[in-house]
């Protein structure tokens, strides 16, 4: 019996650039978890570093802890834990944001389930330290959201450019280009990006 490709696959395939990307990859599934607050603050820990330093600090960070850490543990584990962890002052604070929102104003994955892609990230980039990206992170990677694209990304970009031979030179036009052409792989726009990330090898920490 033949096996049907995955809807997205054969979505995506139409694109004649993406699909020769797509052939040496396997089919991805999404993942979708329910401690928002945990893999928030999973993904301020990541930014700007290294798959290996992120995995290893928040090894660090989980042992604080006998089981996954509650809001209410992280936002009680001291500055100066954190930072001892190796996470940045910035980061340990934006983590205590994180905590603190969670419980003041609330993380609820039943709640944040029933919001569109716009409604989330506007709800979440209200805490300090929590920008967009970091916002569709949390979507594609907890959520499971399967139509985020993140334009600002990096990696993202990067392989954009070498797959579609685009000009980096203009910010703004590039930025346009790229919304141009992943408006076609529309609605599995995130997975888009996870082939893209692995195209290059350079996958967000996102815990």
């Amino acid at each position: 019996m033949a096996i049907v490709p995955s809807p997205y696959i054969l979505h995506l395939s139409k694109d004649k650039k993406f699909a020769r990307l797509l052939t040496d990859q396997e089919t991805l599934v999404l993942s979708r978890r329910r401690d928002i607050h945990l893999y928030l603050c999973f993904s301020i820990l990541g930014q700007q570093l290294s798959t290996k330093v992120a995995a290893t600090i928040r090894k660090r960070f989980l042992n604080l802890y006998q089981a996954k850490p509650s809001p209410e543990q992280i936002l009680n584990t001291s500055l100066e834990t954190l930072r001892f962890i190796g996470l940045s002052g910035a980061k340990a604070n934006y983590m205590h944001n994180v905590a603190r929102f969670t419980i003041e104003s609330g993380l609820d994955h039943k709640v944040l389930v029933k919001m569109n892609n716009e409604e989330i990230i506007e709800y979440l980039t209200r805490i300090k330290g929590v920008g967009r990206w970091t916002a569709e992170m949390l979507l594609m990677f907890t959520l499971g959201r399967e139509d985020v694209f993140a334009v600002d990304d990096l990696g993202i970009q990067q392989a954009m450019i070498k797959v579609y031979k685009l000009n980096k030179s203009d910010k703004k036009k590039l930025r346009e280009e790229m919304l141009r052409i992943s408006a076609r792989w529309s609605p599995y726009r995130t997975y888009a990006c996870l082939h893209l990330w692995h195209h290059k090898d350079n996958s967000p920490n996102t815990g």
